[in-house]
């Protein structure tokens, strides 16, 4: 089972420059963003704070927020595209 993550520009200095990514064995974003953090060395603190997202950080399962449905233990499937998306000011 894989999924497919997607990474924003703000982030890729902590992915080598990765704009996309996949992550194998997950069943939830949980887990999906447990083997993102086992994989590059300071994103968790860019992204999570107290075990949480922070809160300008939005993640979308398949284009829907995770926020509306269980959160981080939302479930993801095989071939499920995760996308990061940090809230970025001067829109």
């Amino acid at each position: 089972m894989s999924v497919t993550v997607k990474i924003p520009t703000q982030l890729r200095s902590v992915t080598g420059g990765e704009s996309e990514t996949t992550v194998d064995e997950a069943t939830t974003v949980r887990e999906v963003l447990d083997g993102l953090y086992e994989r590059y060395d300071g994103l968790q603190e860019r992204i999570s704070e107290d075990g949480d997202l922070r809160r300008f950080v939005n993640v979308y399962v398949g284009g829907d927020d995770i926020r509306f449905l269980d959160q981080l233990d939302t479930a993801v499937n095989d071939g499920d595209e995760v996308t990061i998306l940090p809230a970025v000011a001067g829109g």
